[in-house]
C-alpha cells in the first residue's frame, strides 16, 4: 500500500505530514476537553456557595484548585467581587475570551489542512500530467493507451491522497469547534451564575449601611 500511495510522486510526502500533524492536533484537544469536562463541572455554583456562606477564602481556593478555564475565570473576578457590576462584568468577559481562545488554539491550523491537502494533491496531479505528456511528446506521438493510461492513474493517486485528508480533517475542525462553543456557553453561563451572586450580595450590603 505504501508503495502504491508512494507511486504518487514527492507531493506525497507533505500530504501524509498534514494528516500527521492533523491527528496530533486533533487527539490533543480532545484529550484536553476530556480533563476539562470532569474538572469543571457544577464549579461556578460550588463558589457561589462559598461566598455565599461568607468564605471568600474557601471559594478562590475552590477555583484555584480545580485548574480548569471556569476555575481561572472566576479567580480573576473574585479578586474584583467588591467593585462595581460593570467593572466585574468586564473581568469577567475578559477572562471568558482568553479562555475562549486558549480552547480554540491550534483548531484554525485543522481548517488551514483541510484546505491545502486537496490542493496539494491537485498539484501533484497537474505535475504528473505534465510528466506524462512530456513522456508522450518525448515518443513523437506514437504510445499506446496503455502507457497512457498508467501515467494519468499515477497522476490522480495525489488528488485522491489530498481529498482523503482533508475530508475527515474537516469533519475534526467542525466538531472540535461545536466543542469550544459548549465550553464557552458554559462559561458564559458560570460567568452570569457568579456575577448575579455577588451583584446582589453587594446590593444587600449597600441596603444594610
Amino acid at each position: 500500500m505504501i508503495a502504491f500511495i508512494l507511486k504518487g510522486g514527492i507531493l506525497v510526502i507533505p500530504i501524509l505530514a498534514c494528516s500527521v500533524l492533523a491527528l496530533a492536533i486533533f487527539l490533543e484537544r480532545v484529550i484536553r476537553f476530556s480533563l476539562m469536562k470532569s474538572r469543571g463541572a457544577g464549579l461556578a455554583e460550588k463558589v457561589v456557595a462559598a461566598l455565599e456562606s461568607g468564605e471568600d477564602g474557601v471559594a478562590e481556593k475552590i477555583a484555584e484548585q480545580s485548574r480548569s478555564p471556569m476555575g481561572r475565570v472566576l479567580k480573576s473576578a473574585i479578586a474584583f467581587k467588591g467593585h462595581d457590576r460593570e467593572i466585574l462584568e468586564t473581568v469577567l468577559v475578559h477572562a471568558t475570551d482568553q479562555e475562549v481562545r486558549g480552547l480554540s488554539q491550534y483548531i484554525q491550523a485543522l481548517a488551514t489542512i483541510g484546505n491545502i491537502a486537496p490542493l496539494l494533491g491537485l498539484l501533484g496531479t497537474v505535475m504528473g500530467m505534465i510528466k506524462a505528456f512530456m513522456v508522450i511528446q518525448d515518443m513523437g506521438g506514437r504510445v499506446n493507451s496503455a502507457v497512457l493510461a498508467g501515467g494519468i492513474w499515477e497522476a490522480m493517486i495525489t488528488t485522491a491522497l489530498g481529498l482523503s485528508v482533508a475530508l475527515p480533517v474537516m469533519l475534526a475542525h467542525s466538531y472540535l469547534l461545536a466543542r469550544v462553543d459548549r465550553y464557552e456557553a458554559r462559561l458564559t453561563h458560570g460567568a452570569v451564575v457568579f456575577l448575579t451572586a455577588v451583584a446582589t450580595r453587594n446590593k444587600d450590603k449597600q441596603e444594610r449601611k
